[in-house]
């Protein structure tokens, strides 16, 4: 996924996006930034411009995306997890013969709190935005972290809140797990292409443990 922190931390990533806007002179809607996230911040800037009536350069288009990075980073520097994150990637790591990643569009910098949060022996695999020329909905970013976990497409589930995860997955030949955490609801995460929809990520870690692929959860801990 692209994120496991908690609402907070999207509402810290849309006020990023809103103040870097603003420091280019637009005011832009919250809902709109909101529905945005998770797509390739480029895309997203330019995006926003748009809905201004403002055809961006290119250089307008980084140097908003650049601070909003920066923003989310600074404003986020100890996020809290959404409940059940913890244990579900415990439980991925020690699943034998699981392998599995973060492919995110968000710059690495400001997902490395969020990464810290979760408390791993060992730096996670993670595929951010500036590895490929075309981040989420653009199946790339997906389509590169398959290949360095040496895993064939059809066989990864991506899992994600948003619109465009659902729409990289399915472009990528995965199969698009949604969770109802961040803007979208299950209508419409299920419109742009879910195959299946959870509100939590303890329900993806039941299905995954109903499958044998992983330990089942401790009911009433932490996590």
């Amino acid at each position: 996924p692209r994120d496991w922190s908690s609402d907070v931390c999207s509402s810290d990533l849309v006020r990023a996006w809103t103040a870097a806007m603003r420091t280019a002179g637009i005011e832009t809607d919250p809902h709109l930034v909101g529905l945005n996230m998770g797509r390739d911040g480029r895309h997203a800037a330019r995006a926003f411009f748009a809905a201004a009536g403002i055809d961006a350069t290119d250089e307008q288009v980084e140097t908003v995306d650049a601070e909003a990075g920066e923003r989310f980073a600074a404003d986020n520097a100890s996020p809290a997890l959404l409940p059940g994150v913890k244990a579900f990637v415990d439980a991925l790591e020690a699943a034998p013969g699981l392998r599995w990643s973060i492919a995110t569009s968000s710059r690495r910098a400001s997902i490395d709190p969020s990464i810290r949060a979760l408390g791993l022996a060992r730096p996670p695999a993670v595929t951010d935005g500036t590895h490929v020329a075309h981040a989420k909905p653009a199946p790339d970013l997906l389509l590169l972290a398959a290949s360095e976990l040496g895993v064939p497409p059809a066989r990864c589930w991506y899992v994600g809140d948003a619109t465009w995860d659902q729409l990289a997955s399915r472009a990528a030949g995965m199969t698009p797990v949604a969770v109802t955490t961040g803007a979208a609801d299950a209508a419409a995460l299920l419109a742009d292409g879910a195959a299946v929809v959870f509100t939590t990520i303890e329900g993806v870690h039941d299905e995954l443990a109903r499958r044998g692929l992983i330990a089942a959860r401790t009911h009433g801990g932490q996590g």
